[in-house]
């Protein structure tokens, strides 16, 4: 069974201005991530930034879809030079080949598979909007430490790139767990 996503409740159903609509919502996504990756605490070569939860959302809010143009629209800011992504590491290009380079990759991963569960009704109850954020993090985590672990080996991966993140990815997720279930309550009435 499908659901719709909060972005599909308002979508028009012209044609025309439904592109219109779905270009704003991916450009307007992909800003949002990258205003996000702004709050930045550099601890290491994986800094702590508002990124992940941006692109989790991005995913729940848009869809499989559009949550995933908007993180390679993101991306793509990046790598044309553009001031996106996390202040403190190398622009364009050369941010994708570094450390945190994997982080980046999985983002697009996460942000499909977080709007595939929303659009299976993940993002309506507390319980399944917070596994929907966990397995969005675990995939984060799955592409960034095995990209981290190539130049800092797998132990140091973990304690530059896993552990430090733990509490703050759960704060993240507890913030949509109550957000998200919350909204489509308010809808419903």
């Amino acid at each position: 069974m499908t659901f719709a996503t909060y972005t599909d409740i308002l979508r028009p159903s012209a044609k025309h201005k439904a592109l219109t609509y779905d270009v704003a919502l991916i450009v307007g996504a992909s800003l949002f991530i990258a205003l996000c990756a702004q709050f930045t605490i550099q601890i290491g070569p994986v800094p702590i930034t508002g990124q992940t939860l941006a692109v989790l959302l991005t995913g729940m809010l848009l869809g499989s879809r559009r949550g995933t143009l908007s993180v390679l629209a993101y991306l793509m800011e990046g790598i044309a030079g553009l001031p996106v992504f996390a202040p403190g590491g190398p622009m364009g290009f050369a941010r994708l080949a570094g450390p945190t380079g994997g982080y980046l990759i999985g983002f697009v991963a996460a942000a499909y598979v977080t709007g595939l569960l929303a659009e299976r009704g993940w993002d309506r109850k507390a319980t399944s909007t917070l596994l929907a954020m966990l397995i969005g993090n675990a995939i984060i985590y799955a592409f960034g430490l095995s990209w981290l672990a190539v130049s800092v080996g797998i132990g140091n991966a973990l304690l530059f790139g896993l552990y430090p993140f733990i509490a703050g990815d759960l704060l993240k997720a507890s913030i949509a767990m109550a957000l998200l279930p919350a909204g489509w309550k308010a809808l419903n009435k």
